[in-house]
């Protein structure tokens, strides 16, 4: 209690009453805030670890899937061939899905379709640099 009461019994002035109630409603609501927020979080935390987990078990399937798919192929095609058929089926599956979603956002207009822009031409040049050097990479393999 603060010191500037009204004469010598004790008692507090009306502005000292009021200010105290005040704050004392004032720590009940953030206790309850608090407490909800508490409440709230816990929940949420537990459902992004979750679909974080689920993530990383989708990323653990894939590989799986992929290596299963490589060892069927190889039962057919050598090794190599195997191989280089499952790489060149995922970029062709990357590269049609990338143009469909791009599609999409040139469709979208405004701000999207720049994006689709910008990443087209960032692509673009990558690929540019990238498979020259793939394609001597190959190649450089091929005539061991």
């Amino acid at each position: 209690m603060s010191g500037g009461t009204v004469g010598g019994d004790g008692r507090q002035s009306p502005t000292e009453r009021l200010a105290e109630d005040v704050a004392d409603v004032v720590r009940e609501e953030i206790r309850a805030l608090r407490a909800q927020v508490g409440e709230a979080a816990r929940p949420a935390g537990v459902g992004i670890a979750l679909l974080a987990a689920a993530g990383g078990c989708l990323v653990l399937g894939a590989g799986a899937a992929s290596a299963t798919v490589l060892r069927m192929l190889e039962t057919l095609l050598p090794r190599r061939l195997a191989a280089a058929g499952l790489t060149a089926g995922y970029l062709g599956a990357a590269v049609l899905l990338g143009r469909v979603g791009l599609a999409q956002l040139r469709a979208a207009g405004g701000p999207s379709a720049r994006l689709a822009d910008d990443v087209r031409d960032i692509v673009t040049e990558t690929a540019g640099r990238v498979l020259p050097a793939g394609a001597d990479a190959a190649r450089g393999e091929l005539g061991r």
